[in-house]
């Protein structure tokens, strides 16, 4: 089985994959949405986690409507969270790493500081 990271898929699969025009993954890629991994014969291979990444930017063009700068906008702020949350992770493991040396313990709880959520309209 492969990792959720490894490029694995090619671009034909992919666009068949997703209902999409393969031109429509060249675009997001020139527009920088989506880094896909590439071969010593430059074809580009599509990890999973590319593919639930053009999913988002899918639901978020199709569905709600927000153009391709929006959407740039949108994942730069969404990787700027992923990467506050990991850090606020790690200074909550010192500290309880620090309180464990005292003798009242407390246990924090990780909690995510945003959730994607998008509703569809029938």
């Amino acid at each position: 089985m492969y990792s959720y990271d490894e490029p694995v898929y090619l671009i034909s699969v992919v666009a068949k994959i997703l209902a999409i025009h393969p031109q429509t993954l060249r675009q997001y890629e020139r527009e920088g949405l989506v880094e896909p991994g590439r071969t010593d014969g430059k074809m580009r291979l599509y990890s999973q986690r590319d593919i639930d990444k053009i999913k988002m930017i899918l639901r978020l063009t199709r569905d709600l409507g927000v153009n391709l700068a929006g959407v740039d906008i949108i994942l730069r702020l969404k990787d700027r969270l992923d990467e506050q949350d990991k850090e606020i992770e790690e200074l909550h493991l010192s500290l309880e790493k620090l309180k464990a040396n005292q003798p009242s313990k407390s246990v924090i709880k990780k909690q995510s500081s945003y959730e994607v959520i998008i509703f569809k309209d029938r």
